[in-house]
């Protein structure tokens, strides 16, 4: 087996779960950029903002870019809209740090692990399709899984297979990190965790993996006779009308986009990850959006306009994930009442979340996913902002312990 320094290994398998632990790296500060550079989101009227007022405005102002330059981030998007008192679009900082280019809030960014509310929502069509069921196992249409006659897609879908996430597999981390174009397939990525036992029993605790969405994802083509792609353009982002979201089969960026930063290298310096081919993760992170149509998606998704209620209720049967404030359903997490997903790979972060009481969204793009004081930036970013905007509704993602228990935000 190749080995690869703790340190390193520590670092990537982060890069995959949508919460971890990851060294704390410094990072100079990126060069600060007027927090009213912005351009406006589709639906935000005349401008980016309004409605919340000149004192909270100037608030949310300062609270950004407070947290923006402390933990490093080059450059942030932010779009809060909250009905009855108001929307927030900002964009600051840097989409490039060579030239200096503004970040703007038309961009498009990788979204990591916000992929697999996708793929379960797709999977979940099958369900309503009454061609799946979601206590099936997953040797029923899938051979080889091991274990794979006890593991359900239930279990799969809420992070509770047992299955060793091959994110966290040395071999795979170093043939990665050693050529980051490299295409992989999803039996390739999930040979990696294969070679190893699985951690625990089907259903027995919570897990983070991405191995169990490649699975779903293999599941939705098998069973549709589609590709995943396909799948995803007919039964989900076609109907949600979201027309700057896709799955690439490879490196292919849609412009305009930031440049992406990352530490999640072999040598640990901090690089340009922009070009990388996410390929490896598939079904589980590799998909591709815009704060206009994340803002859409993040009520869709929770509030289940694609499903029947008695699938979507099934969605939202949060269970424990053994860290405090936070629960996981199937594909989609509540932390603090803000229900959604984040995402996490390497140059890029995101987060995208509803809060059903007040019908409020949030969504978050970053152009770095590099940790700030073991954090990951995204969640201090979005901390801040709930403290302010909805301080009894704070989004919390706990960062949990990494090796014994990788956790619940990157995709990671």
């Amino acid at each position: 087996m190749r080995r690869i320094p703790a340190r390193r290994r520590r670092l990537f398998a982060a890069a995959l779960l949508v919460a971890s632990v990851l060294a704390p790296v410094a990072t100079a500060p990126a060069t600060a950029v007027p927090a009213d550079h912005t351009a406006p989101a589709s639906d935000a009227g005349p401008g980016p903002s309004g409605g919340f007022g000149p004192e909270l405005t100037a608030r949310l102002d300062r609270t950004i870019e407070d947290v923006r330059v402390q933990a490093g981030i080059p450059g942030l998007v932010v779009g809060l809209w909250m009905p009855g008192k108001g929307r927030y679009v900002r964009a600051t900082g840097v989409a490039d740090k060579v030239t200096g280019e503004p970040m703007s809030t038309d961009l498009f960014v990788r979204i990591g692990s916000e992929t697999k509310t996708f793929t379960v929502t797709a999977l979940l069509k099958l369900v309503d399709d009454g061609r799946i069921k979601l206590d099936d196992p997953i040797a029923k249409y899938i051979a080889g899984v091991p274990n794979g006659w006890k593991i359900t897609l239930r279990h799969l879908a809420e992070m509770r297979s047992g299955l060793f996430p091959y994110t966290d597999d040395a071999d795979f981390q170093h043939d990665l990190l050693s050529d980051p174009s490299r295409t992989f397939t999803p039996y390739e990525v999930l040979s990696y965790g294969y070679t190893h036992k699985n951690t625990f029993a089907p259903g027995a605790q919570f897990q983070y993996s991405n191995s169990n969405l490649i699975l779903l994802g293999l599941v939705v083509e098998k069973v549709s006779g589609h590709r995943l792609v396909d799948f995803l353009e007919k039964r989900v982002l076609r109907p949600a009308k979201l027309r700057h979201t896709l799955l690439p089969e490879g490196p292919e960026f849609p412009e305009p986009h930031p440049r992406g930063y990352t530490n999640q290298t072999l040598s640990g310096q901090v690089t340009d990850s922009t070009d990388w081919n996410p390929s490896w993760a598939w079904a589980a992170g590799a998909m591709i959006s815009n704060l206009e149509d994340l803002r859409r998606w993040a009520r869709i998704v929770a509030t289940g306009e694609l499903l029947s209620p008695q699938t979507q209720a099934q969605r939202l049967k949060f269970l424990p994930t053994g860290f405090p404030g936070t629960a996981y359903g199937l594909g989609i997490m509540n932390s603090g009442g803000w229900i959604g997903h984040n995402g996490s790979i390497p140059g890029y972060e995101t987060v995208t979340v509803y809060l059903p009481k007040l019908k409020a969204t949030l969504v978050l793009m970053l152009n770095t996913d590099i940790t700030s004081q073991g954090q990951e930036p995204s969640s201090l970013v979005a901390r801040a902002i709930t403290q302010v905007v909805t301080p009894d509704n704070v989004y919390d993602r706990p960062v949990p312990p990494r090796v014994a228990a990788p956790a619940l935000l990157p995709t990671r």
